[in-house]
């Protein structure tokens, strides 16, 4: 069987991304409900904590974020350490490549979010609103621990982002993740 013309013209990879990508927010999603669109773009990380301080180790990551599925959500990739310095031999706990999925649900006038890293398995569900000037997220790890991700000090060219897990005890919030970005332009 041989392809057409037309088939063996046509990039695969390049056609799911026009499908996936999109240039604006869809338009039954109001402003005032458009929490990430902002997010749009290419960011550099500094990585100050993960799971440890590891503010002293110069830990550096990336995050590409776009509009996705005619304009019903917002996409991310989280990748740390950053590409350029990335090397067989990472130890899986300092090892993200994951993807989140954020998805406008107007029966809860709220955003739906999905995170996977496939390289630890890591899998977690929030509900994102803004609460002030902040965005707060939460959720829980798939083993059921509630979690809270928040985006702080929000600007157009910079972003603080936490994670934290709450503790066995119930009341004591864990620090997991902090991470401060700046816009890559």
């Amino acid at each position: 069987m041989t392809k057409t013309t037309m088939e063996s013209e046509i990039d695969p990879g390049t056609e799911a991304i026009r499908a996936l990508v999109a240039r604006d927010r869809a338009p039954e999603i109001s402003e005032a409900d458009d929490l990430y669109g902002w997010l749009a773009g290419s960011w550099e990380l500094d990585v100050r904590h993960y799971g440890i301080n590891v503010a002293s180790h110069g830990l550096t990551g990336e995050v590409h974020a776009f509009r996705a599925l005619e304009g019903r959500a917002v996409q991310d990739v989280w990748i740390m350490p950053s590409r350029p310095v990335r090397h067989v031999q990472l130890m899986r706990e300092m090892n993200m490549y994951g993807t989140t999925l954020r998805v406008w649900d107007p029966s809860i006038e709220a955003w739906r979010i999905t995170y996977i890293n496939p390289v630890t398995g890591q899998r977690d569900e929030l509900i994102g609103r803004r609460i002030g000037k902040d965005i707060v997220q939460v959720g829980t790890h798939q083993d059921g621990t509630p979690i809270r991700w928040n985006f702080t000090a929000i600007t157009p060219d910079s972003f603080r982002w936490t994670g934290e897990a709450l503790e066995t005890d119930g009341v004591t919030w864990r620090l997991e993740g902090e991470f401060h970005a700046r816009r890559v332009r």
